[in-house]
């Protein structure tokens, strides 16, 4: 997941044909819609809760590949082949000192 989880994320992924709106991301303000069950209030924060704490542990991917995301690597591993050179190792090697995985 790229971007922070919300309640209506939590509510479905408990419930994927859910049809619910949601006033300013408030737990408390769900507008349940067409006929949808209600979901306990408990279970859609602690569902929050799990996705948010996989969003939280993921935050050194996101910068590696932001990082990643600035490097011409093909044109560094072609230059590395033809030079002989180890400059795109060498960048990945700095961007995964620099975010290390947990």
């Amino acid at each position: 997941m790229n971007i922070q989880p919300n309640v209506i994320d939590a509510i479905k992924s408990i419930n994927t044909a859910a049809q619910v709106s949601v006033s300013g991301n408030d737990i408390n303000n769900i507008t349940w819609e067409n006929g949808t069950v209600e979901i306990a209030i408990a279970d859609i924060q602690t569902k929050l809760d799990e996705l948010q704490s996989a969003y939280d542990g993921q935050v050194y991917a996101r910068a590696r590949k932001a990082k990643y995301d600035l490097l011409n690597q093909d044109e560094m591993r072609f230059d590395d082949v033809k030079n002989t050179t180890t400059t795109w190792v060498d960048a990945i090697d700095t961007i995964k000192a620099a975010h290390p995985k947990p």
